[in-house]
């Protein structure tokens, strides 16, 4: 049980990084005379080097190992944090966001992985159903524990985001086995790394599997993404209100979690997996008709999207076993492939599709819609979605 907690709060600093801070963004633009679009442009920051170093945690934790990996990554993540809360300009600001983007990556990829190394099957399954499940927990206590520390200053914000990475890497050195002992390690070379994802990326199946993951997190994660607006503007929210949106959305990701895992070994996957996107089309649906036949509503604009990561959670253990399966000799590579992809689609939503959809609730509604779009088309071509049995290659 230890192991799964710490792998869980490993992936869940990813979370805490974006949502911590984001009551905050209108002090933050007074503090720092910036305007919000420029504060707002701190979380694409964040998520690009992000999404540019996940290719690479993976591949390093190939080569130097699993803890080494760890270690290195949140020891930068902890400076960086501290370089945010002393930051004079927004252009500082932007500059240390962008250190922890570039290493902030490393738990949440390396915890993927891991599972994978420890546990095999249904169990594993499970394990990533549990990880995943307290790992939601994150984006509903971070805005909140945002909001409390905001009442002291916007700084203290970041201070805590130090202390939770640097409590993260003491428990990951206690309590983490190495799972990539030197025998089985790769050789860490330019060459070997690109090698490594033309043969994860030439893989179709393993491809539309990772972005199926991507495009349902990142139907979700607009409301993340946009919430300063949304909730503030939209919903007439302070805050300290964020929790009305993050308490049942994140609610709705946990009951998802919990069924995928007492589905484990129970129900086939591509059965799990069709029941998922079902349940997503038609709460996707819904929000899109309220959006646009209703006036903007606390209950109405929140219940469907928290509903619809049900459906979101629910399957994202099976797609993400699924993927990693595909390639068991560079898992490590893998994983970081699958992190890539889903921080690829929330920076592109970040610094792209969000300032263009958050006008209004039914912009929201629209992109989570097209979102879904996107990973149907590609989920019905896999082989999961047509059989229980998938083929793992070498």
């Amino acid at each position: 049980m230890i192991i799964t907690l710490v792998l869980a709060a490993l992936a869940a600093l990813a979370p805490f990084a974006i949502d911590t801070y984001l009551p905050a963004f209108h002090v933050i633009a007074e503090t720092l005379g910036a305007t919000d679009v420029e504060v707002q442009q701190s979380l694409t920051f964040y998520l690009l080097p992000y999404a540019a170093m996940t290719l690479w945690h993976g591949a390093i934790s190939d080569a130097i190992g699993r803890i080494a990996t760890i270690k290195w990554g949140l020891a930068i993540f902890v400076v960086a944090s501290i370089g945010c809360a002393l930051a004079t300009s927004v252009e500082m600001l932007w500059f240390f966001r962008a250190l922890q983007g570039a290493s902030g990556g490393a738990g949440n990829t390396v915890a993927r992985a891991m599972v994978r190394d420890l546990f095999q099957g249904a169990q594993a399954q499970r394990v990533m159903a549990s990880v995943q499940m307290l790992f939601g927990i994150a984006p509903a206590v971070a805005p909140i524990i945002g909001g409390i520390l905001l009442g002291i200053n916007w700084q203290i914000i970041f201070i805590f985001l130090a202390v939770y990475s640097a409590v993260s890497l003491w428990a990951a050195m206690r309590y983490l086995p190495e799972t990539m002992p030197a025998e089985k390690r790769m050789k860490l070379s330019v060459k070997n790394v690109f090698s490594s994802y033309k043969t994860i990326f030439s893989d179709r199946e393993y491809t539309k599997l990772i972005i199926a993951i991507g495009a349902n997190f990142s139907g979700f994660f607009l409301y993340v993404l946009a919430s300063p607006v949304f909730l503030g503007k939209h919903l007439a929210l302070g805050p300290q209100e964020y929790g009305y949106l993050f308490i049942p959305t994140v609610t709705g990701m946990i009951l998802g979690s919990w069924l995928a895992r007492r589905a484990a070994g129970k129900v086939a996957s591509y059965k799990v997996v069709k029941l998922s996107y079902a349940w997503m089309s038609l709460m996707a649906l819904i929000n899109l008709v309220v959006c646009f036949t209703q006036p903007v509503s606390l209950v109405a604009n929140i219940l469907p999207v928290a509903l619809f990561n049900i459906g979101m959670a629910m399957c994202m253990p099976i797609l993400s076993i699924a993927a990693l399966d595909r390639h068991a000799k560079i898992r490590g590579t893998a994983a970081s492939g699958q992190a890539f992809m889903q921080m690829l689609l929330s920076t592109v939503s970040a610094g792209i599709v969000v300032p263009y959809v958050w006008y209004a609730p039914s912009g929201l509604a629209s992109a989570m819609f097209a979102y879904l779009g996107v990973s149907i088309v590609v989920i019905m071509q896999t082989q999961l979605w047509k059989s229980s049995q998938i083929r793992p290659l070498a």
